[in-house]
C-alpha cells in the first residue's frame, strides 16, 4: 500500500477520496488550512463508515503559502491535488481565484517534484474544457481546452483553465519525471458527508428549502463525488493514465427542472419545496435586473454542452452511476444531515 497525500482533504472532493483511499489500505497525510479542522475531518469519515484511527495524518499547508508543502508530501509516493476553490457568486476581480488556483497548483507541483513523488493526480474542471466556444451538438472530449477569449469565459472558469495548463507546462518544462494525470469533472453531487457544502450540492438544498421557487432553463453534466473518487484512485496508479485528462461525467446533461423532477420522485415528502416550474428565458432576464444569482446565469440560459466518458471508461475501466442516482444521493444525504 502506498502513502498518499490528499489536499483539501475537509471539502467535498477530498473527504471522499481519502475515505476511499483509507477502504483500499492506503496510509494518507490531508492537508488542511487550519488543524483545527481535523476532528471536522474524521467526523466525516466516519459518516461514510470509516475510521481512520492512525492511518490518517494531517499537515496544515495553505495554498496560498509557500510554508508547509515540504512538510506536507515528505514521504508520500502519490498526491491527489483535490483542493481548489468553487464560489457560489463570481468574485469582482477575477485573480481572487484565478491567482490562488496557478499558484497553488505550482506549489504542489514543485514540492512533489522536490519529495521524489511518483505522480500528482490533479482535480481540474469541466470548466477547463468545454467554455468559449460556439454551440455544438458533438460532444466535448479531453482534447478539447476552453478558449479564455470567448464570451461566457467568467472567473472561475478562467482559474480551472489557466491552472491546469500551467500544470501541464511545469511537468514538460521543470518536472523531472513527475507524472500527472488529470480529472475533470462536470457538476459534482452525491452524499454530503457534513456541514460544508460544494456549490453544486448546495443548489439543491436551496431547491428542497423552497428558495429556489422556479428553475431557470440551465444545463449541465452531473456526476457522483463517489466516482469522481474513484476516477482519481484509478488514474493514481493506472499506466494508462500518465499524462492524461479524463472526463468524470455520469452521461447525459440535465437541466435544473430535471433535478427538482427526480428529487420529487425519488424522494417524495422529504424533497421538501423543489420547484415544479421553469423559468421561461424572457422571464429570467427580467428577474435578473434585480437578482444576481439569475444575472450571473444568464450567459448558460439554453446553453447544451454535452460531454463524452468514454476515455475514462475505456482505458481506466471506469464505470459511474446514472445521473438520477447521483442526485437521489445528495438529496438523501441533505434530508438526513
Amino acid at each position: 500500500m502506498s502513502n498518499v497525500l490528499v489536499t483539501g482533504g475537509s471539502g467535498f472532493v477530498g473527504s471522499h477520496t481519502i475515505l476511499q483511499l483509507l477502504e483500499k489500505g492506503h496510509e494518507v497525510r490531508a492537508t488542511v488550512r487550519n488543524l483545527r479542522r481535523e476532528p471536522e475531518v474524521r467526523a466525516m469519515l466516519q459518516q461514510g463508515g470509516m475510521d481512520a484511527a492512525d492511518r490518517l495524518t494531517f499537515a496544515a499547508a495553505d495554498l496560498e503559502r509557500d510554508d508547509g508543502w515540504q512538510d506536507a508530501v515528505r514521504g508520500c509516493d502519490y498526491v491527489m491535488h483535490v483542493a481548489s476553490p468553487f464560489p457560489a457568486t463570481i468574485p469582482e476581480d477575477e485573480n481572487e481565484l484565478i491567482i490562488p488556483a496557478r499558484e497553488g497548483a505550482l506549489r504542489v507541483l514543485r514540492a512533489a517534484r522536490d519529495a521524489g513523488v511518483r505522480r500528482v493526480v490533479m482535480t481540474s474542471s469541466f470548466a477547463a474544457i468545454g467554455y468559449g466556444h460556439p454551440p455544438q451538438t458533438t460532444p466535448f472530449d479531453e482534447s478539447d481546452w476552453t478558449d479564455l477569449n470567448g464570451r461566457d469565459v467568467h472567473a472561475y472558469v478562467k482559474s480551472k483553465t489557466i491552472a491546469e495548463r500551467a500544470a501541464w507546462d511545469f511537468v514538460e518544462n521543470e518536472g523531472r519525471g513527475l507524472e500527472l494525470s488529470v480529472i475533470n469533472p462536470v457538476g459534482i453531487f452525491g452524499p454530503v458527508l457534513g456541514g460544508d457544502l460544494a456549490t453544486s450540492v448546495a443548489f439543491v438544498k436551496q431547491m428542497m428549502d423552497g428558495k429556489m421557487p422556479v428553475c431557470p432553463r440551465i444545463y449541465f453534466g452531473v456526476v457522483d463525488v463517489r466516482d469522481v473518487a474513484d476516477l482519481h484512485l484509478r488514474a493514481m496508479d493506472s499506466a494508462a493514465a500518465k499524462g492524461e485528462r479524463f472526463i468524470a461525467a455520469a452521461g447525459g446533461v440535465v437541466a435544473l427542472i430535471d433535478v427538482a423532477r427526480v428529487l420529487r420522485q425519488r424522494l417524495g415528502a422529504r424533497a421538501g419545496k423543489v420547484p415544479k416550474v421553469q423559468l421561461p428565458d424572457w422571464l429570467a432576464r427580467l428577474m435578473a435586473r434585480w437578482n444576481p444569482a439569475l444575472r450571473n446565469a444568464l450567459p448558460q440560459l439554453g446553453v447544451i454542452r454535452r460531454v463524452s466518458n468514454e476515455k475514462a471508461r475505456r482505458l481506466l475501466d471506469w464505470t459511474p452511476r446514472s445521473n438520477e442516482d447521483a442526485i437521489t444521493a445528495t438529496g438523501e444525504s441533505l434530508a438526513e444531515l
